[in-house]
């Protein structure tokens, strides 16, 4: 699946810095999914049409993931949807810039504006389904760059061009989880449909990539259905897409 790239260490440098996410994400997408070529992302031209709208400049970090990746759908839009450029926009606070947002628009994920002049400003989520009192912008991930390399590995997941399969957890399966697989170095950061709980990790292991998403539940993806049929023999449970 890999061809030599081990995606621990790669993720490690990865989320070290600006420089370290799109080099990860060149280096996981020819590897995983297809290399990323020209006419990839999205044209200066839309970019400076957004901020001629906006009447600002988008923060560095995001111009390069647009420039970048913007135009491809298996790492972006595959379940969540990082919004084009003329759809970027403020959100109705007036206090952050919003560039992805859940696929039933019930979570969405911006910059707040009094960082959106730094060059890899944090991100900030909220639940657009939660009561006035509880739809508050929260941390999400330190800065955009990161949340691009998340961004890249979930959509990629759900892009139906690995195997893949899913499953509910419950602690014993948290236990072999934790157990019998590498956990991957992508820092904790919050499951959005339960901010307050267990955070998201990842982890990969028998030729595969799993998403731990707060405790709750596990998505897997592979290159191989021989990757998946590991994992599921590792974690025996209920998959939702074993036929067998």
């Amino acid at each position: 699946m890999n061809g030599g790239f081990d995606l621990h260490d790669e993720l490690a440098q990865g989320v070290r810095d600006a420089a370290g996410a799109w080099r990860f994400i060149r280096l996981f997408t020819a590897r995983y999914a297809s290399p990323i070529m020209a006419g990839d992302g999205r044209d200066d031209s839309e970019l400076r049409a957004a901020e001629t709208r906006l009447g600002f400049r988008l923060p560095a970090s995001l111009r390069e993931a647009y420039a970048l990746v913007g135009r491809r759908y298996d790492l972006t839009r595959s379940q969540d949807r990082l919004l084009a450029p003329n759809e970027v926009g403020v959100d109705g606070t007036g206090q952050v810039l919003v560039f992805r947002v859940e696929n039933q628009n019930v979570a969405q994920w911006g910059v707040p504006l009094s960082a959106v002049t730094e060059p890899d400003p944090p991100v900030v989520f909220r639940v657009e389904s939660a009561s006035e009192a509880e739809r508050d912008w929260q941390p999400f991930l330190d800065r955009v760059s990161l949340a691009c390399v998340e961004m890249v590995l979930s959509e990629w997941m759900f892009s139906g061009e690995v195997f893949a399969d899913n499953r509910e957890l419950d602690d014993e399966a948290i236990a072999l989880l934790e157990k019998g697989f590498r956990r991957l170095p992508m820092p904790d950061y919050p499951f959005w449909a339960g901010p307050d709980g267990r955070p998201m990790r990842w982890f990969d292991g028998l030729g595969a990539v799993l998403r731990e998403d707060g405790g709750a539940w596990l998505w897997v993806g592979a290159a191989t259905a021989g990757g998946i049929a590991g994992v599921r023999r590792a974690l025996p449970g209920e998959w939702l897409m074993d036929e067998g």
